[in-house]
């Protein structure tokens, strides 16, 4: 993570030098790679080290720093475009990396790599950490269960115990949603723009979509934990799909910020609970391959919507067909998720193996009480 952290930093810094589109374009492509290696990676190493009671709160309340990006993003770009020029806005975002030593320094190294490399001490050093009443002792050993034993092609067992069909529904339900949340971030300002609002007002839609992504994000994290997060996911994206729709009917301007803080909240804050459901869905060993996976399907939707959004609008096709256009992806994602098999996720089959177990012992319990 922290080497994609400085590939992403460096080629966004980069971007703020070129003079030419190719070049551009290219350092933009290299920092999306970045980008795109970090994600996975730190969704499956938070959902390694958080309590399974708040694991979609933790994974959630991480990823909604991408949400406060954003606003911070339409905050201050506007602005220092207009004092500094476009190449201040490339060179600013490039200020993550000087916490790569942070990083460095805090944040432990995942667990199957620890055990598998057989660095007893720093697992130990974790265990402690994670439960305070931890002693350790000289002989101590450490294993994966066997179900997160990884074999010699991990993304092979993305398809392996009923979960190919499965790992199917989450690249669609990714593919749509981040063809969501990018043709909202891409034309939400230029539509409503268009719709006869200010380009100040415009800007803000951005602002409140973002702001409406990370309240979203954690809400929906919140509730995950509380109930079913499967059956969470359905619910947010049938909220996506009815917030976009009515974007594009004439109505007075608070009540529009409120539908847009809706559809930031029910798409960027669902791709986030999407992830967190991936983390949860597979086993230890292929969590950042399917988690990556999933995420390198998703950005193609990524890159359509821009595209297809923008011929939409340069056909002048009324304001509700737009965002109708948007709107379908959520429908195709909400029954995507439908059709996950949630019993094959690693935390169902977790929660059944501690079941299992704890069966004996309540037999074993109640064996003494007969009348």
């Amino acid at each position: 993570s922290p080497s994609a952290s400085c590939c992403s930093s460096v080629f966004t810094a980069a971007a703020g030098f070129t003079s030419d589109p190719v070049t551009f374009s290219v350092t933009r492509f290299l920092a999306g790679l970045g980008i795109g290696g970090v994600m996975p990676n730190v969704v499956a190493q938070m959902t390694e080290y958080s309590p399974r009671k708040i694991r979609g709160t933790m994974v959630t309340l991480m990823f909604s720093g991408y949400s406060v990006g954003g606003m911070l993003a339409a905050l201050l770009g506007k602005g220092m475009i207009e004092s500094y020029g476009w190449q201040s806005v490339f060179l600013a975002a490039s200020l993550p990396a000087l916490l790569i030593p942070v990083i460095l320094k805090s944040l432990p190294e995942s667990m199957p790599f620890l055990i598998k490399s057989g660095q007893i001490d720093a697992l130990k050093h974790i265990a402690s950490r994670l439960e305070p009443g931890y002693q350790p002792q000289p002989g101590d050993q450490f294993a994966l269960p066997a179900g997160d034993k990884a074999g010699d092609a991990p993304i092979g067992k993305l398809f392996q115990d009923g979960r190919g069909f499965s790992t199917v529904m989450f690249w669609v339900a990714f593919f749509m949603c981040l063809f969501m949340v990018y043709a909202l971030s891409s034309w939400l300002a230029k539509m409503m723009a268009g719709a006869g609002y200010s380009l100040g007002s415009a800007l803000t839609f951005v602002l409140v979509l973002n702001f409406g992504a990370m309240l979203g994000a954690i809400g929906g994290g919140w509730l995950a934990d509380r109930f079913n997060i499967k059956h969470v996911l359905v619910g947010m994206y049938a909220l996506a799909a009815v917030s976009i729709t009515l974007l594009g009917y004439p109505m007075p301007t608070a009540l529009l910020f409120v539908l847009v803080g809706l559809a930031g909240a029910s798409t960027i804050g669902t791709q986030i609970v999407t992830y967190a459901y991936a983390g949860q869905f597979y086993p230890m060993a292929v969590r950042a391959t399917g988690i990556g996976w999933a995420s390198g399907i998703g950005r193609s939707g990524a890159i359509l919507a821009p595209i297809v959004i923008g011929a939409l609008v340069a056909m002048s096709l009324p304001l509700q067909q737009n965002f109708v256009a948007i709107a379908i992806p959520a429908v195709i994602a909400m029954m995507a998720v439908l059709l996950i098999d949630h019993r094959r996720s690693a935390s169902a089959q977790h929660a059944e193996d501690e079941m299992k177990h704890m069966a004996p012992t309540a037999l074993v319990a109640g064996s003494g009480t007969t009348a």
